[in-house]
């Protein structure tokens, strides 16, 4: 079976879904699904977690994780990944002792160099649109190309493909797929996101 750091590999697109409505999260986490995203982000409740869990062939993270007793929760919840904003080298421990893969948040190459360091298999660069877009993952994997990286920020769907040429392992979006859209809208935008990793091919 697929792990879900080859499945972010692989399908490239990765959903975010921020939203503290477990029953508005987990909507849109359908609507990613029906799109075609395999592998979603949820930084909302335990609860929306424990739910889109239980689709088969979707891959769940649980986002926002800070603390143990967080990182705890959703690995209880059925979350198949740890994804923390922030450089959190506490959670490495943890995360080898549930053989739970750990995702952390670096904006500087020393960062990135450090969570490399540390064993996590990709690395999130945040906020990526501050930081000067595609040409930063360009230019923070030209001395560094074992890094695999996966941008996010305020990154539109009409980018993704520069972002995979430039070196990304695969993309973060979240607003910019289900923000004031209908389901209808969030399908659409997830079938317009996977078709333009699929281009970069």
């Amino acid at each position: 079976m697929t792990n879900i750091i080859q499945a972010i590999k692989q399908n490239k697109i990765y959903g975010i879904i921020r939203e503290d409505d477990t029953k508005k999260a987990i909507e849109i986490a359908n609507a990613y699904i029906e799109g075609g995203i395999k592998v979603i982000e949820i930084n909302s409740t335990i609860e929306a977690i424990k739910e889109v869990s239980k689709n088969e062939n979707v891959y769940v993270a649980q986002g926002g994780v800070i603390t143990s007793s967080q990182a705890l929760s959703g690995i209880e919840a059925g979350a198949k990944l740890l994804v923390s904003p922030i450089l959190q080298m506490n959670l490495v421990k943890l995360s080898s002792g549930h053989k739970i893969p750990l995702m952390l948040t670096a904006t500087t190459p020393n960062e990135a160099y450090t969570a490399w360091k540390a064993r996590v298999p990709v690395i999130k660069i945040y906020p990526i649109k501050d930081l000067g877009g595609a040409t930063y993952i360009e230019e923070l994997l030209r001395p560094m190309k074992f890094l695999n990286v996966m941008p996010t920020g305020s990154i539109k769907i009409s980018d993704i493909k520069e972002y995979l040429e430039k070196g990304a392992t695969a993309v973060g979006l979240g607003h910019e797929l289900y923000y004031k859209k209908s389901t209808q809208e969030i399908i659409e935008s997830a079938k317009m996101a996977v078709l333009a990793a699929k281009s970069a091919e």
